[in-house]
């Protein structure tokens, strides 16, 4: 009996104290030049993940927090994060114009207000928050500047209820407007967040030259956007090779990250996840299954410093038909073709493979809002499981895309390469498969 009530009071104990808990206080300084966060008295470099799966994986890459962009589950995910030692920017998911909120509405703004200002009295004391997120793009496709009205005012509220925690709001790349606006309309935002791909060398002279002279982070960053790509003819944008975003990832954090150590105060890599947008394979750096992909081990370099052990196999390259994906590949409805990769693996364990034809995606969408996923065409492969096959296109007319991953154990390369299917003539003749296999696997051109 003597022990149940021991436990009980040690469990009320324990819980009134975790309720209590005392924030850890955040600040953001400059000494001798250079910006600085500093958390529980020590300067505190932002290596982060934009996300709130895997976050195992983030403590064992090196990294230390994570990003949200609104506030579903928050509660949970504060208590996951603390639980590993990583901490939190906390997002408060301002409505967008774009969306249909109308910021002359002042009965909504200040509803808006009201909420926010019972989320920040709610979580401003968790030990794993790190600062406020207030707001993400909201100046995409915009046209109403009293959006920064309302940004000043939660700001202004949270910095009223917690003098703990630094604010920050985020724009989608760089526009010397918004940079303006922020520094004029939103003097309570403390922090500068740039989402930024393939501009990201760009941030550190134009910040500054738009009238930014604080602290900022990268907030999202990873491989080259899809508008910022090459496209087909028929305006199907060109995705990079898992490797090659590999090596943006690395290059980017190393060059442009680290490289402006003055004013950047840290980063949250996108995706730390799986995500349809534009195609399966973007802007995710998981697969769907949950396996990493090349830009976690590239991430994983550059916090640690320290190549991975077991490395993921590197895809450079596909064709179809000897052909790449800048060469606006048309093939002719219900023929056979071929399809091969180039792929470098050191490691011991075999290397698998998987092919799949989709269709090019239909609902694209802006701004990272929610897509559906690709039609997957079944049946018309033959040889998956190797490095090269043979497929029969879609007897459908239309753009398609053929994907590859080549994975080991727990992590994945892939790439794909889109391609137009062109009617067939009536008075064609029925392809075939070739007897008996289509390849020659010597003539592959593997990397050495």
């Amino acid at each position: 009996m003597k022990i149940k009530i021991f436990l009980a009071v040690f469990f009320l104990t324990s819980l009134v104290f975790y309720l209590h808990a005392q924030p850890v206080k955040v600040t953001v300084g400059q000494e001798n030049g250079k910006w600085t966060l500093i958390r529980e008295g020590k300067p505190y470099y932002i290596k982060g993940a934009g996300g709130q799966t895997f976050m195992d994986e983030v403590v064992k890459t090196g990294g230390n927090s994570i990003r949200t962009w609104g506030l579903e589950d928050a509660e949970t995910i504060l208590d996951e994060a603390h639980k590993r030692g990583l901490t939190v920017m906390l997002g408060l998911w301002v409505q967008h114009e774009r969306h249909g909120f109308d910021y002359n509405n002042e009965a909504n703004v200040r509803k808006q207000l009201d909420a926010f200002r019972q989320a920040v009295l709610k979580y401003k004391d968790h030990p794993a928050l790190l600062l406020w997120g207030v707001g993400n793009e909201v100046d995409l496709f915009y046209s109403n500047t009293k959006v920064w009205d309302a940004v000043q005012d939660i700001a202004k509220m949270i910095h009223e209820l917690d003098p703990n925690h630094p604010t920050s709001t985020v724009t989608a790349g760089l526009d010397s407007m918004e940079v303006q606006l922020i520094s004029k309309k939103a003097p309570d935002i403390d922090i500068y967040g740039i989402n930024t791909y393939g501009d990201i060398g760009n941030v550190k002279k134009n910040l500054r030259r738009f009238g930014w002279n604080g602290p900022y982070m990268i907030t999202e960053w990873g491989p080259n956007g899809h508008w910022e790509v090459n496209k087909t003819r028929w305006g199907a944008s060109i995705e990079q090779t898992s490797n090659e975003k590999a090596e943006s990832y690395y290059k980017r954090y190393t060059d442009f990250i680290l490289g402006d150590e003055a004013y950047c105060v840290g980063s949250y890599v996108f995706l730390w996840g799986y995500k349809q947008e534009y195609t399966a394979t973007w802007y995710g750096i998981f697969t769907k299954d949950g396996k990493m992909t090349e830009a976690v081990d590239a991430v994983s370099k550059a916090w640690s410093g320290k190549a991975p052990e077991n490395p993921c196999p590197a895809l450079k390259g596909v064709w179809i038909n000897a052909l790449a994906a800048s060469d606006n590949i048309t093939l002719k409805a219900s023929e056979i073709n071929e399809a091969k990769v180039d792929i470098k693996y050191e490691g011991n364990e075999k290397v698998t493979y998987f092919w799949e034809i989709l269709r090019e995606s239909d609902d694209k969408k802006e701004g990272g809002d929610a897509e559906r996923e690709a039609q997957s065409v079944s049946g018309l492969i033959r040889g998956n499981g190797k490095p090269g096959i043979s497929f029969r296109a879609p007897a459908g007319p239309g753009a398609y895309r053929l994907f590859v991953y080549a994975g080991i154990k727990g992590k994945t390369a892939y790439a794909n390469i889109p391609f137009y299917v062109s009617p067939r003539n009536p008075e064609d003749p029925q392809a075939r498969f070739a007897e008996p296999k289509l390849y020659d696997m010597k003539s592959f051109n593997v990397s050495d």
